[in-house]
Formats: structure tokens, C-alpha cells, sequence
């Protein structure tokens, strides 16, 4: 894990590109004290020693499908997704099948991918991991503050741009969403947790990839008062049905969702699951 330091730092963005209703503003002065981060999203390996000391099942094995990325879906698994689209997001097929040990479902495995972040979690199935592991899921606040790297008001953990001198920085869509990868980034699905290069702070791929559980209830506008309990260790809204997720994916692309932007935000309910969402822990110094 990672040591980060405690003391304010200013959250949240202003990008001209925000998502205003997301609730990424206002930028604001926020108090932390000191804690513990893990340097990477939570591997396929690490999940499975869980698993295997446990015996946990996870909501997506429970309910026995979960959402898979249309051009994901092996011809192995083409006979298990369900009927419907997802209104808004058509490019998401419900597949039987589909759990963190088959994360394209039937016929797909994690052999190969050890060490890649484990997906098809909810936000339950992260936070038993986390308290297994003697940890907790951390706060918005403390994601955001982790993430940023020690930057100050910079869109990306690395500065402002997002491939300096053309070299990618981050797992995200390039090409025509949701028709045409590239892959110019070097992979289509998830990658190693450990690609790319760490922020200031020595954290990796906090910035797509697969979206992290966040702790809090999500709300668009809790944040944005000023009191005590927004601006000094902010646990989130006491009430809530999602949950909050940050840093983007794989599937984030400028076109339809640029929130691999550090200031970006958005919310589940935490019973979701989805071939493009994992979490990292962190801790209490």
C-alpha cells in the first residue's frame, strides 16, 4: 500500500467538458488525514484467494448473469445473453453465465489474466473483500486525493494532457465507440494492473481501465455545501441507494463518457455488476 498524506487539498473540477449533472463541482478545499491506499486496483489472484478462504459467492454468480461488453461476448457464450438492451447503453449484453471467473462468460476464463483487476464485483462483494483483507474501500474524498498524485486542479493523475508526446497513459477506448477499438493504448478489454506508468504517489491505472467502489452513497449535490462534514474526512451522504464509482474504464471514450478525467464521477446501485468495474482498498494509518 501507499502512504498518502493528510492535510486539504482542493476537490473536484471545473473541466469545460464536465458532466455538470454528475455533480464534479464545486472545487473545494477538503481536509484528510493520512491513510493507506493500495498501489493497484485488486487482481483476479487476489479476489480468488478470497474466494477460496471464504467460500464467498458473488452477486453476479447469485443472480447467474452480469453485463459483458457487446464485442466481448465469446461465440462460446453467444447462445447465454439474454433478450433486451439496456436503454441508453445498447452496447451492454446480459450474459449467463458471467462472473468474475468468467468475465466474457461461459467459455472465457481468467487463466491468462492473474493479474489483471478482478470485475464483475458489486459494491458488497468489494467491500467483504476489503474487510477480509483487514482494509476498508476508500472514501471519494481519499480516491480523488490518491489519485491526483499530488497534482493540484490537473485533469488527468499526470497533468493535462492526455497522451503527453503521443504516448497513452491510460486503458481507455480509442477508434468509434462502440463499433471500432484501435486498441492504440495496447488492449481492447482490461489490462495488467501494473501498466502504463504510477502517479506521483506510486498508484497505477487510476485512470481507466476498470471503474473503482468508492465507499460513499452517491449524490450530485451533497458535497456542495459548505459544512464541517463535506470539507474535513467526508464519508459521503448518509443516505442513498447507489454507491459511487471513479476513474473510468476501458470503455470510456471523449465522444460519450470522458470521465477518466480525475474530477469525474459517477454512481451504481451496489448490487451492479459489469465486465469494466473492480475497486482497490485502503486503510485507516
Amino acid at each position: 500500500m501507499v502512504r498518502v498524506p493528510g492535510g486539504p487539498f482542493l476537490m473536484g473540477g471545473e473541466d469545460p467538458d464536465a458532466f455538470t449533472a454528475d455533480g464534479e463541482g464545486p472545487v473545494r478545499e477538503v481536509a484528510l488525514r493520512p491513510f493507506l491506499v493500495d498501489e493497484t486496483a485488486v487482481t483476479t489472484a487476489q479476489f480468488g484467494a478470497f474466494v477460496r478462504d471464504t467460500g464467498w459467492v458473488t452477486d453476479a454468480e447469485r443472480y447467474g448473469w452480469s453485463f459483458v461488453f457487446h464485442a466481448l461476448v465469446p461465440p462460446t457464450a453467444a447462445g447465454h445473453v439474454m433478450p433486451g438492451a439496456v436503454p441508453g447503453a445498447p452496447w451492454w449484453r446480459a450474459v449467463r453465465g458471467a462472473w468474475w471467473r468468467a468475465p466474457e462468460g461461459p467459455g472465457s476464463d481468467v487463466a491468462g489474466r492473474k493479474d489483471h483487476p478482478v470485475v464483475h464485483v458489486s459494491w458488497h462483494d468489494a467491500s467483504a473483500y476489503a474487510a477480509w483483507a483487514g482494509k476498508r474501500l476508500p472514501t471519494e474524498a481519499e480516491w480523488e486525493r490518491a489519485a491526483r498524485g499530488g497534482l493540484e486542479r490537473a485533469r488527468y493523475p499526470w497533468g493535462d494532457e492526455l497522451a503527453p508526446r503521443g504516448r497513452h497513459r491510460c486503458n481507455t477506448w480509442q477508434g468509434t465507440f462502440p463499433t471500432r477499438n484501435t486498441a492504440e493504448d495496447g488492449y481492447v478489454g482490461t489490462a495488467p494492473v501494473r501498466s502504463y506508468r504510477p502517479n506521483g504517489l506510486g498508484l497505477w491505472c487510476v485512470a481507466g481501465n476498470v471503474w473503482e467502489w468508492c465507499s460513499d452513497r452517491w449524490s450530485t449535490d451533497w458535497h456542495a455545501a459548505d459544512r464541517p462534514e463535506t470539507r474535513v474526512d467526508p464519508q459521503g451522504p448518509p443516505t442513498g441507494s447507489s454507491r459511487v464509482v471513479r476513474g473510468g474504464s476501458y470503455l470510456c471514450h471523449d465522444s460519450y463518457c470522458n470521465r477518466y478525467r480525475v474530477a469525474a464521477r459517477t454512481g451504481n446501485t451496489p448490487d451492479s455488476t459489469t465486465g469494466h468495474t473492480g475497486f482497490r482498498c485502503a486503510a485507516d494509518l
